[in-house]
């Protein structure tokens, strides 16, 4: 049997546990459709062209979360918590909710649970107004509509800001030989709210673990949103993360993304600019070894006129490690005044290393201003000639040039304590111990 074969019979016996008058109950059923009918995505397909799934599709993944036999205690997974600073926190383990790890609220804001949303009248008027509007209708999407049952649910009301941070960090312990997890995460941003959320999925064994993740994230008038995304897994786990972002008139969306492990990393990041006056900003580091794969693929939607969105990637690949940057900026017949910026940059450090690097502009606006570049390469000779010069080390010395390269990046994160732990996660990657802080 296939692993789409199983994924379908599977949605039978998920199907027979839920309740008929869920929310999304049609919406359930039309998505197992969707997928049953297109599959897996292949290399076929333009927007795949680099990156197959075919090794992933062999194992044999269990399709449905149990509990797990285990419990996992704070102190052996303390180091993938923001632990310097007070946070909220949603955890999953295998794909079921912690209430041990977690720390929720319903205080001003929600942050809470997905299925609780979904099972309680109050929050039916939420999920019907936004859950699966900004999601695109793909077959991985629809997969995951379909299994749709946890994951973390945020809604902040108009002019609130949440107070701390929020993370969502999802576990898996190797309690199955190979695991299929779907986690779906709603997010609402009310009219001139605030919030800052950082995402991680973290596998704790040596198994095999494939995680379908998607995230809807609204933005409504003058909303903040701050989100970051952390992916430093190990290389037993692929990721295939789905995140649309829907934004209304005077909203500000940053998405930084930090892809440091896993086997396979695909980031499918989506930005809808509906309103006026939209800010969006993408920035992105990669640093990868051995066979590692990260494909991010970009869409900036500007449907609005007077908005800017700004696209800044880095990337450097050693030994066999592939890279891939896929990059739309589409700007429609009446967004006017439109700032629309683009740029992805590489550094080789094997001649084995691959990047397949596209960035694309679609613009039907006769009165704007959009730019794009890519480049890849090595690095400077001469640089190094000279730090060497003057007693750097060798080893040193190209530390030093990859964290000049990737500085742009960690300038915008305006988390002090996370961009202090990225700041050594880079040095770690890269294998240097340096006496400053970008």
């Amino acid at each position: 049997m296939s692993l789409k074969e199983k994924i379908v019979s599977s949605y039978i016996a998920f199907e027979d546990h839920l309740e008929d008058d869920s929310p999304i109950h049609e919406l359930r059923n039309e998505a197992i459709k969707t997928f049953e009918t297109n599959g897996f995505p292949t290399k076929k397909e333009e927007a795949w062209k680099y990156t197959s799934l075919n090794s992933l599709l062999k194992n044999d993944y269990s399709i449905l979360p149990r509990k797990a036999d285990h419990t996992i205690e704070f102190k052996d997974v303390k180091q993938y918590f923001l632990h310097d600073i007070d946070t909220y926190k949603i955890v999953f383990i295998d794909g079921v909710y912690s209430s041990f790890l977690s720390e929720t609220t319903h205080d001003a804001v929600d942050v809470c649970l997905l299925s609780s949303a979904l099972s309680k009248s109050k929050y039916k008027s939420v999920i019907e107004a936004y859950f699966n509007k900004a999601a695109k209708q793909d077959s991985l999407t629809s997969l995951n509509t379909a299994f749709a049952k946890e994951g973390a649910y945020i809604h902040i009301p108009k002019h609130k800001e949440v107070e701390k941070p929020i993370e969502i960090i999802n576990f898996s312990t190797g309690n199955e030989a190979a695991i299929l997890l779907q986690p779906r995460n709603l997010i609402v941003v009310g009219e001139n709210a605030h919030v800052q959320i950082i995402e991680r999925h973290q596998n704790l064994s040596n198994n095999e673990v494939l995680t379908n993740s998607v995230t809807e994230i609204f933005a409504e008038k003058r909303a903040f949103v701050d989100y970051y995304k952390i992916q430093t897994d190990n290389k037993s786990a692929s990721l295939i993360d789905n995140t649309f972002l829907s934004q209304e008139r005077d909203s500000n969306c940053n998405v930084h993304t930090f892809s440091f492990g896993g086997k396979l990393t695909r980031n499918n990041l989506n930005f809808f600019q509906n309103g006026e006056h939209c800010e969006s900003t993408l920035k992105g580091i990669t640093i990868l070894e051995d066979k590692q794969h990260v494909d991010h693929n970009t869409l900036v939607h500007h449907i609005a006129p007077n908005c800017e969105s700004h696209q800044d990637y880095k990337g450097i690949f050693d030994e066999r490690s592939t890279g891939v940057f896929n990059g739309k900026i589409v700007v429609e017949k009446d967004a006017q005044k439109i700032d629309a910026f683009q740029q992805n940059n590489n550094i080789l450090i094997s001649d084995k290393a691959t990047i397949n690097s596209k960035p694309q502009l679609e613009i039907f606006a006769d009165d704007v201003k959009c730019s794009h570049g890519c480049t890849i390469g090595q690095l400077d000779e001469d640089a190094l000639f000279y730090m060497r010069s003057r007693g750097i080390g060798t080893k040193e010395a190209r530390a030093l040039l990859m964290y000049a390269f990737a500085n742009n990046v960690l300038e915008s994160v305006k988390i002090p304590e996370l961009k202090r732990r990225i700041n050594k996660l880079i040095a770690d990657k890269i294998g240097v111990s340096l006496g400053f802080e970008l």
